[in-house]
């Protein structure tokens, strides 16, 4: 679904084209980011660098490596454990160490990474998922590093777009916003005064998209669940989603027309 997923130039099964990408199936490319990275745990800035790499492998979310002169190594511990990577080498861990807040292997570095990533040698990764909090700029990331190479594009529509379970009509527009995803079909989003929302129930399920921003679900109050969702705070790249519901469900039919 972006560089590294799906049907990407650098993914375990790249699309076609007039040209061949030499190298192995494997691939990891890096690259420099523009912009400033912080990490925070425990309320410390933890790392704070304006040259993070971020690494694009295959079949992998992209990931940043900051140098370890840009890291504040008095809260950084090593530990015992070690792993191998077949394709960037053997990594050492690092827990963080704040106050009485202990992190453990929450950070992980490749001293003498193999040939051809020994540019992340002197780079140290995090978990981002175990840290409080991780900024581009001043803004706060929701979910992994954004990819450069991952295009959402949401805008109005005018299409008649039908939702319906068995025949039961749930949703019906003539004013729907439509996201065109990179490696995803288009979804199509309906204002919430065209949907049948007595019918819906809200669920515990809660999902994270780091270009569209936190979905919370809903069930049918009588049929499958989470089959629909909606984003109450949209992040930039789906302005216009908020009080839109989308739906997507095996059982469930959405059918896109063109008025003419």
């Amino acid at each position: 679904m972006s560089l590294t997923l799906g049907h990407g130039p650098l993914s375990g099964d790249p699309a076609r084209g007039n040209f061949t990408i030499d190298g192995p199936e494997h691939r990891i490319f890096v690259q420099r980011s523009p912009k400033r990275v912080r990490v925070e745990i425990g309320g410390e800035i933890v790392a704070d660098t304006t040259r993070a790499l971020r690494l694009h492998e295959t079949g992998h979310l992209p990931v940043y490596y900051m140098p370890l002169d840009d890291v504040r190594r008095d809260l950084l511990e090593p530990t015992d454990l070690a792993t191998t990577c077949p394709f960037k080498g053997e990594a050492s861990y690092w827990s963080v160490v704040v106050g009485d807040r202990i992190e453990e292997n929450v950070a992980w570095t490749y001293a003498d990474p193999l040939d051809g990533v020994d540019v992340i040698a002197g780079h140290v990764a995090f978990y981002l998922d175990r840290v409080d909090a991780i900024y581009e700029e001043s803004v706060r990331l929701v979910g992994h590093p954004r990819d450069p190479y991952h295009r959402v594009d949401t805008m109005r529509s005018d299409r008649r777009v039908h939702v319906s379970l068995d025949g039961e009509v749930l949703a019906e527009t003539r004013r729907p916003m439509a996201v065109f995803e990179t490696g995803l079909q288009p979804r199509w989003y309906i204002p919430r005064a065209d949907v049948r929302t007595a019918r819906l129930t809200q669920s515990d399920k809660v999902t994270v998209c780091p270009y569209k921003g936190v979905a919370s679900y809903w069930s049918l109050d009588d049929g499958p669940a989470n089959v629909a969702w909606s984003y109450d705070e949209p992040l930039p790249e789906g302005l216009g989603l908020a009080d839109h519901v989308c739906f997507l469900g095996d059982d469930i039919t959405v059918q896109v027309d063109i008025d003419r």
